[in-house]
């Protein structure tokens, strides 16, 4: 077996088949067993680095229950003290890593660096992430990890400057890892070893003034980070560059004037050595800027030739030959320019870069391929935004730089921010521009928001820093946001050529130079928001291959896609009827997924629906009919994948019947809570229960049915279906048998109902199924089972990406903690529900749990506060209303008691939630307002109706701290209990009217 802890935990068998460990504790478990592989970790280790400081009181069992499942598939030994995983190390990255980090040190010192090279890219080549990720408290192992990897980086960059110029299987020495020492260099700024050998890199490439200036900006940091000088050793190699003579000029490349941003991997691409290599991408990359640093550390003899003047192909060669300082004597000319080129070229170890070649491709590539047959020292880079075709031919994309996404993270700051180099790009160019700007936490959120607004489209951004002379960032960031681009970015630098002068021209320009039929499928291609897949851009626009071609479409990960720069020039010469056909073909994919989401194959259809959403909303809010239809469609995705709220205001404002659109009506209604009248609620029941065909979309009933709770209904043409309906039917049934008084009948249907679920591979019912397995579990005080049941519903929501059941499960494990008598547990769960309500916009769903754990551990004024909105929020809970509000006032009551106010001020809440109770449907809502009135009436009356609460829900629910401070004071009264719990429903609800009435 195989396995991976320098990144996220892998675990593959002998086959390269990869074995799933399961949750976050198990992952935990195993990454600390592989860290010290064949060797035995002791418990309280084990638990040290699975919760920290504060281990709950069942961690011990919860870690051998962890163990457990592992051995289905892993050799975990026990020990007297502990567990050892019997694995040879060297099955482990980790330990593979160190031992080839310790070896390439080892053949470095004794004077080998090639095999000291080879050693140590195969070590670092193992890492694919961060160490120890599924590691919570792991840190001390980590930062371990972390160092061991950066001396071997520094170990690789010192064996690469003592290779000869030229070994094949290498880097190169020198100027070839400058972008990789550069990078390091800045993310760990006082390592002096790095600095050092970031200035023999660049002392090798002839970059002297650069290496100076490493060591200077080294000095400073230095100095006002440690108070520190550098060291003797470092300052030594400043003399001895300093000593050195300055590097001739190199004639043919123009010396930049800015400083050069990120690109260190395309960099090391250009470097590769390949004959004929082709820069392509959209225009305001930075093509020319790659181009021009590339050349410039170029180390032998460079051309460097503009083609933007050219338009006719025969002026191609005529351009080389004059950037090459070919010169015709006499009067006559002397052959066909090409001829020329192949004579003065053909003795020549020479790099030309052919820039801007897009408007004379055809030209270009003709004449290189020629030149390259002719001339066997000549290498060639273009830039272009097509690739010139030819065989052999290397193709470097170059994609904008990395920006940050929209919208910022919150409290994102400076150095957050500072990681992306679209960022670093915009803060370098606005000093220039408006002196001692800096990126700090306060301008952070506008700089980011620029840069993603701007696809990080260098150009663009150069662009943005500039308006600094006019604007503040923040007014710059707003009025990107505002759509204004265009016309905000219309000024640059006037001695640029004219297509780079402004945002509108660098796009232009590219619009330009296609065929009016080209142009016809990128203003077709700009209807997409968010990308789309092959099938719908050839369904819209056709073939899409040119514009691929021509870098006015990309493609990433499988998805198609233009920088919104340029969508938004494009959108302004679409035609009338593509957003019709947009709609209609989005509409027809919701529709086929949704058959899908029902089945085996839901996560799959899930991620497609998901990566098209932006196509989607768009397309419901085309026009009310397909906004309609769209809504009922798009049903079981917004709920699987905790994105109901999203369509809410879009539904309540398509709430109008039409003929044939019943179905989706009542979609609406649905989606449309907590916006929706009564009147719009009866006429969806009514609909429901007229129904003579089944829905199309079955989602929408079990919508309904959760929503506005059990209705009488016999429509089987709705609830039977098929297959999922059908199960469904059951699941609801079922959970109403738990909750209304018959919990072991409703427990073996709920087996069978998830039989049937696991039977079509469906995830959110069989989530459904296991939840309800265990509320059982719990009442019973079956923690375990509870906790396991609902840990794999957990998984298997979190799978869905359905945020809200999520909140929902946690909420219910965090009362089942409680019970357990573990409330730090229990408020972990809380916070972590109350976070998950809050992204699916719905939050407050915790208000009420965590003012009950305040209330117990004795924070009554911030339980109070807490209680009392938890009881405004509890109106807002749709069928379940009147249980909401119940058990808020039933906690009030406590509450009430626990402060010491006066009897009847406690009892009068518990009545209260008792007349709510009495409407809810549930009778498990009854029965926890009945338990919390027997903790505020006389003994015989709080022993009886304790004994009443189990008549009423079924079975006693164990574990809950109040009714067990309850049942303590009357356990002198067990005849009385027991002539409660021995009622039918009829005589316990006569029982309880009557004591409410005293």
């Amino acid at each position: 077996m195989d396995f991976g802890i320098l990144g996220p935990l892998v675990v593959r068998s002998a086959d390269g088949t990869e074995i799933a460990v399961g949750g976050p504790r198990p992952r935990a478990l195993l990454t600390m067993l592989l860290l010290n592989a064949g060797r035995v970790v002791s418990l309280e280790q084990l638990i040290d680095w699975q919760y920290g400081d504060a281990p709950p009181a069942g961690a011990a069992n919860a870690v051998q229950a962890q163990v457990s499942r592992l051995r289905r598939h892993l050799p975990v030994e026990f020990d007297a003290v502990g567990y050892r995983l019997a694995v040879p190390a060297e099955s482990v990255d980790v330990h593979r890593f160190e031992a080839l980090a310790g070896e390439g040190r080892r053949l470095l010192a004794s004077g080998h660096p090639a095999p000291a090279a080879a050693t140590l890219r195969e070590g670092l080549a193992l890492w694919r992430g961060p160490a120890l990720p599924d590691l919570p408290f792991g840190q001390s192992q980590v930062a371990r990890l972390e160092e061991l990897r950066l001396s071997a980086l520094e170990d690789l960059a010192e064996a690469e400057l003592l290779l000869p110029a030229g070994d094949a299987q290498t880097r190169g020495p020198g100027g070839a890892s400058v972008a990789a020492l550069q990078e390091l260099v800045e993310a760990h700024p006082l390592r002096e070893r790095l600095v050092a050998l970031l200035m023999r890199a660049l002392r090798a490439a002839g970059r002297q003034a650069e290496a100076l200036a490493a060591f200077d900006a080294a000095r400073r940091r230095l100095a006002d980070e440690l108070g520190a000088d550098p060291s003797p050793e470092l300052t030594e190699l400043n003399l001895a560059i300093l000593r050195a003579d300055r590097p001739a000029p190199r004639p043919g490349v123009a010396a930049p004037l800015t400083s050069f941003v990120g690109r260190a991997a395309e960099l090391r691409l250009l470097a590769t050595g390949a004959r004929l290599t082709t820069l392509v991408g959209p225009g305001g990359v930075g093509k020319t800027r790659l181009a021009t640093e590339f050349a410039a550390r170029e180390p032998g003899e460079v051309c460097f030739v503009d083609l933007s003047p050219v338009t006719d192909e025969a002026g191609v060669a005529p351009a080389v030959l004059g950037a090459l300082g070919v010169r015709e004597s006499g009067l006559q000319p002397v052959g066909d320019p090409a001829d020329r080129l192949a004579i003065a070229l053909a003795d020549r170890d020479l790099l030309l870069v052919a820039d801007n070649c897009e408007q004379v491709v055809v030209a270009v590539a003709r004449l290189m391929r020629r030149l390259l047959g002719e001339c066997q020292g000549l290498r060639v880079l273009v830039t272009s935004r097509e690739a010139l075709g030819l065989t052999g031919e290397t193709l470097v994309p170059l994609a904008p730089l990395p920006a940050p996404p929209l919208p910022a993270s919150p409290g994102q700051g400076a150095a957050e921010a500072a990681a992306y180099p679209s960022v670093r790009l915009f803060a370098d160019r606005a000093a220039a521009v408006r002196p001692g700007f800096e990126l700090t936490d306060a301008n952070a959120a506008a700089v980011t928001a620029i840069c993603a607004t701007l696809d990080g489209l260098p150009l663009a951004i150069e662009l943005a820093a500039a308006r600094l002379r006019t604007f503040p960032v923040e007014e710059i960031a707003a009025r990107l946001a505002a759509d204004g681009r265009f016309r905000l970015l219309s000024r640059g630098d006037r001695t640029a050529a004219a297509r780079h002068q402004t945002l509108t021209a660098v796009v232009g320009w590219s619009w330009d130079l296609l065929t009016p039929d080209e142009q016809e499928q990128a203003a077709r291609f700009s209807i997409f928001a968010g990308g789309a897949t092959l099938e719908a851009a050839e369904e819209i626009c056709g073939d899409v291959t040119d514009l691929v071609d021509k870098s006015l479409v990309v493609i990433d990960g499988g998805r198609y896609r233009m920088m919104e720069t340029i969508r938004l020039y494009c959108a302004a010469h679409q035609p009338p009827e593509v957003a019709a056909e947009h709609a209609a073909y989005y509409l027809e994919l919701a529709r086929r997924a949704d058959d899908h989401l029902r089945g085996a194959e839901q996560l799959e259809w899930l991620a497609a629906l998901t990566a098209d959403h932006a196509n989607l909303m768009a397309a419901l809010r085309h026009d009310p009919r397909t906004g309609r239809q769209m809504i009922s469609a798009l049903a079981a995705y917004w709920w699987l994948s905790g994105r109901r709220s999203e369509a809410g205001e879009l539904a309540a404002g398509l709430l109008e019947e039409q003929p044939g659109q019943e179905e989706d009506y009542v979609s609406c209604v649905v989606h449309a809570v907590p916006r929706v009248e009564p009147s719009h609620w009866e006429r969806a029941a009514a609909i429901i229960r007229g129904a003579r065909t089944p829905f199309r979309h079955p989602f929408v009933v079990a919508m309904f049915g959760m929503l506005a709770g059990p209705f009488d209904s016999d429509n089987h043409t709705l609830l039977d279906s098929e297959p999922w309906t059908r199960a469904l039917n059951r699941l609801g049934r079922a959970l109403l048998q738990a909750m209304g008084g018959d919990p072991a009948g409703a427990e073996r249907e709920l087996e069978a109902v998830l039989a049937a679920f696991r039977t079509l591979g469906e995830r959110w019912g069989v989530a459904q199924g296991l939840d309800g397995l265990a509320m059982v579990a719990t009442w019973r005080g079956q923690w375990r089972r509870a906790r396991e049941l609902r840990g794999e519903a957990l998984v298997l929501l979190e799978e869905l990406g359905a945020l809200e059941e999520c909140g929902d499960i946690l909420v219910r494990r965090a009362e089942a903690l409680v019970r357990e008598g573990d409330l730090k547990g229990a408020a972990d769960d809380y916070r972590r529900a109350d976070e998950l309500f809050r992204k699916a916009g719905q939050p407050g769903r915790s208000t009420l749990g965590l003012g009950e754990l305040a209330r117990l551990e004795g924070r009554l004024d911030e339980a109070g506060a807490l209680l009392e909105r938890a009881l405004e929020e509890a109106g807002q809970g749709g069928f379940v209303v009147e249980g909401a509000q119940a058990r808020a006032l039933t906690a009030l009551g406590r509450l009430a008691r626990a402060r010491g106010d006066a009897p009847d001020e406690a009892r009068a809440f518990h009545e209260r939630a008792v007349g709510l109770a009495r409407r809810s449907p549930l009778a498990c809502d009854l029965a926890d307002a009945v338990e919390g009135l027997a903790g505020a009436v006389p003994p015989d009356d709080a022993a009886l109706l304790l004994g009443v609460a189990v008549a009423l829900r079924g079975t006693a629910a164990v574990g809950d701290p109040d009714v067990a401070r309850t049942a303590e004071a009357v356990r002198d009264r067990p005849e009385i209990f027991a002539r409660g719990a021995a009622m039918s429903r009829e005589e316990a609800l006569t029982t309880l009217d009557r004591i409410v009435s005293d």
